[in-house]
C-alpha cells in the first residue's frame, strides 16, 4: 500500500482494521457508509485539502494517504509537508483528488490519525525546547493500547527518544519489585543472575544509588527528585552509569531537571495525554 514503515508496525492491518471499525463491518447492517452512499454519486470526484489550524509538528501524513488509498487506489495525493517538520498556522500538508465517496468515508481515520500524532509530535517539540539543549528526553510505556508503534514514531517525530519498547526489551525494576525481593540490590541482583542485558533501576533516595550500582544495574531512573537532589544524584553516580530524571516532569520543571547534570528526562504525558493537533480537511466538487 505505501512504502512507508515502522518497525513492528503493520500498515495495511492499521489501514484495514480501523476502518472496518468505522463501516461496522461484521456487524448486523454494518459494511457500508450509509451517508456518503444515499447522497454522493458513486462516480462523483472531489479535490481535497488537508491543513493544519495551528502550529504544529507534522506527524502522520503517510498514514492518512494510506487510508485515502485503501478505498481508492487511483486517488491522487500529494504530501505538503514532511514528518517531523513545524509548519505555520494555515499551511496545506496534502493535496487529494479522486473518488468522492472515498474521501469521505476515510476521512475521520485519517484525520483522527494525524491530529493524535501531530499532536503527539507538537507537544514533544514543546518539551525538547523547554530543556534547552540539557539531556536526552524520553517517553515511557504509557500509551494507548494498539497503538504504541505509532505514538512512539510520533514522539521520534517531535525530536525524543524512544524508551523501552515495552516489557521484553530491558529490565526497569520499580518500587513493588523492589517491594517483593526486599531492597533495592537484591532486585538488581535477581535480574542481574536471570541473564538480564539491561537492567534499568529506579531510586527515590540518594542511599539506594550504591546498592543498586553495586548489584549490577546499567541505568538509574532518578523518580521524583528535584533539582537539587538531582545534582547529587549526578555527583554520587559520577558517570558510572546514564542517569534519568522522573516524576514531577511538566513545561516549567523540565529546565531546571534537564540542566541537573542528568543524561536522561522522560516525560509520560507526551504519549498519555498531548492535546490533539487542530488539522481540516475541505473538500471541492470536481
Amino acid at each position: 500500500m505505501s512504502a512507508f514503515s515502522i518497525f513492528g508496525f503493520d500498515l495495511d492491518t492499521f489501514v484495514t482494521d480501523t476502518l472496518d471499525e468505522d463501516l461496522g463491518v461484521g456487524l448486523p447492517g454494518g459494511g457500508r457508509d450509509v451517508t456518503s452512499e444515499s447522497v454522493i454519486g458513486a462516480g462523483d470526484c472531489f479535490e481535497g485539502v488537508m491543513d493544519s489550524r495551528d502550529a504544529i509538528v507534522v506527524a502522520g501524513l503517510p498514514i492518512a494517504a494510506a487510508f485515502f488509498r485503501k478505498l481508492d487506489p487511483a486517488m491522487e495525493i500529494e504530501l505538503l509537508a514532511d514528518e517531523g517538520e513545524q509548519v505555520a498556522p494555515g499551511t496545506d500538508l496534502m493535496r487529494l483528488s479522486g473518488n468522492a465517496r472515498a474521501m469521505l468515508t476515510a476521512e475521520r481515520s485519517a484525520l483522527n490519525t494525524v491530529q493524535h500524532l501531530s499532536g503527539i509530535a507538537t507537544l514533544t517539540r514543546q518539551y525538547v525546547d523547554a530543556m534547552r539543549g540539557n539531556a536526552v528526553l524520553l517517553d515511557t510505556r504509557k500509551t494507548i493500547p494498539g497503538l504504541r508503534h505509532l505514538e512512539k514514531y510520533a514522539t521520534r517525530m517531535g525530536g525524543a527518544q524512544n524508551h523501552r519498547m515495552g516489557l521484553w526489551d530491558a529490565a526497569m525494576i520499580k518500587d513493588n519489585h523492589v517491594l517483593v525481593a526486599g531492597n533495592v540490590g537484591e532486585a538488581v541482583r535477581r535480574a542481574r543472575d536471570a541473564g538480564v542485558a539491561r537492567i534499568i533501576c529506579e531510586v527515590d533516595r540518594i542511599d539506594q544509588i550504591e546498592a543498586a550500582l553495586s548489584a549490577g544495574a546499567h541505568h538509574l531512573l532518578l523518580d521524583n527528585m528535584g533539582p537539587d537532589t538531582l545534582r547529587e544524584a549526578v555527583a554520587l553516580v559520577a558517570g558510572r552509569v546514564p542517569c534519568e530524571a522522573s516524576g514531577g516532569v511538566n513545561l516549567q520543571t523540565i529546565g531546571a531537571m534537564a540542566a541537573s547534570g542528568v543524561d536522561y528526562v522522560s516525560v509520560g504525558r507526551l504519549t498519555q495525554s498531548a492535546p490533539a493537533a487542530d488539522i481540516g480537511l475541505d473538500f471541492t466538487p470536481l
